[in-house]
C-alpha cells in the first residue's frame, strides 16, 4: 500500500471519528430534559440553585422562591395533581416528591407514559446528594456539585459548632388549632438537634401528633418554638403565659422561626438552622 492511499485511509477515519463524536455530543446535549414540571417547592428551589430553573413549566401552588418561581404556571399543590394540565404542557421531564404527591396522581402520569423521576430526601445531608442528581439530569452538573459541597460544608461547620453544647429541652408548636408537634422522625426534628435542642415529643410514636396544653405541661420544655406559617386563614394565638408552670413561659423563653426555612429540604435550610441556633444560644 503506497504512502497516498494511506493518508487517505487515515484521513477518512479521522473524519468518521469526528463526526461520530459530534453525532453523540448533539444527541447526548437533546436527551437532556428541556421542559420539567416540578411538583414540589423544594424542587423549585434546587432546579433554581443549581441553574436549570429556567427549564421549569409547571410547578405547585405554594412553590413561592425565588421570585422568578412565582412565574411559573400550576398544576396542583397540596390537594392533588391536575394531570390535564400536566399533558397540555408537554414535559419532557416530571420531577415528583415521592411522600409529598398522591400517590393516586403519580400512578396516573405513570400509566400515561410520562418521564418521571423522584425527589425523596429524607435526611438534611440529603440535600447535597439531590442537588447532584438533579445536576446530573439537567446537564447542570458543575454548577451543582459546587453548590452541593457549599452546603455540606456550610451544614459540617454548624454541627461542629454545637456539638459540644448542653442541649436544652424545647416544644415547636407546628400548628395551633389543633395543636401539633412533630416527633424524631421529622425533618423539623434535625435542625431542632443540629443547634442542641432536645425536642420533648421526640419519642411520640406518630410524625406530627396532636396534642394539649396538659401534654406540653407535662413535657416540661425549656423554650418553646413557634414558626411563622403562610396561611390563608388567621390562626388562633395560644398565650402560653396562662401556664407558668411550663418553664418556657415563666422565663418568657419564644423563639419565632421561619417556616418556609424549617420545612422544606432545600439549601435555604441552612439559613433556618443559623437563625434558630442563634436564637436558642441567647437563652443558655
Amino acid at each position: 500500500m503506497n504512502i497516498n492511499v494511506t493518508r487517505s485511509i487515515s484521513h477518512s477515519f479521522t473524519a468518521i471519528f469526528l463526526f461520530s463524536c459530534l453525532l453523540f455530543s448533539s444527541f447526548s446535549s437533546a436527551e437532556k430534559p428541556q421542559r420539567i414540571i416540578a411538583l414540589a417547592p423544594h424542587i423549585v428551589e434546587m432546579l433554581f440553585d443549581i441553574g436549570a430553573g429556567s427549564k421549569i413549566i409547571g410547578t405547585v401552588e405554594y412553590a413561592d422562591f425565588p421570585e422568578a418561581a412565582l412565574n411559573i404556571p400550576r398544576v396542583g399543590g397540596y390537594h392533588g395533581i391536575q394531570i390535564e394540565k400536566i399533558l397540555a404542557l408537554k414535559p419532557d421531564l416530571v420531577i415528583v416528591w415521592k411522600s409529598g404527591n398522591k400517590v393516586s396522581d403519580v400512578e396516573q402520569m405513570e400509566k400515561m407514559g410520562l418521564n418521571i423521576i423522584y425527589s425523596q430526601p429524607k435526611k438534611i445531608e440529603d440535600v447535597a446528594q439531590e442537588l447532584r442528581k438533579l445536576g446530573k439530569v439537567t446537564g447542570h452538573e458543575i454548577q451543582a456539585e459546587a453548590v452541593a459541597d457549599r452546603y455540606a460544608q456550610r451544614l459540617k461547620n454548624l454541627r461542629q459548632q454545637h456539638a459540644t453544647i448542653a442541649p436544652m429541652k424545647v416544644f415547636y408548636q407546628l400548628w395551633p388549632a389543633p395543636m401539633r408537634t412533630i416527633n424524631k422522625e421529622t425533618l423539623i426534628n434535625q435542625l431542632i438537634e443540629v443547634c442542641q435542642g432536645e425536642n420533648v415529643f421526640a419519642s411520640n410514636p406518630t410524625p406530627y401528633p396532636q396534642i394539649g396544653i396538659e401534654n406540653v405541661i407535662v413535657a416540661q420544655p425549656e423554650i418553646i418554638i413557634l414558626p411563622d406559617e403562610k396561611s390563608n386563614k388567621e390562626q388562633p394565638v395560644i398565650n402560653w403565659h396562662k401556664w407558668p408552670e411550663i418553664p418556657a413561659a415563666k422565663h418568657n423563653r419564644f423563639i419565632r422561626v421561619n417556616a418556609d426555612l424549617m420545612h422544606r429540604f432545600s439549601t435555604r435550610m441552612l439559613e433556618g438552622i443559623e437563625d434558630m441556633c442563634e436564637k436558642i444560644d441567647a437563652f443558655r
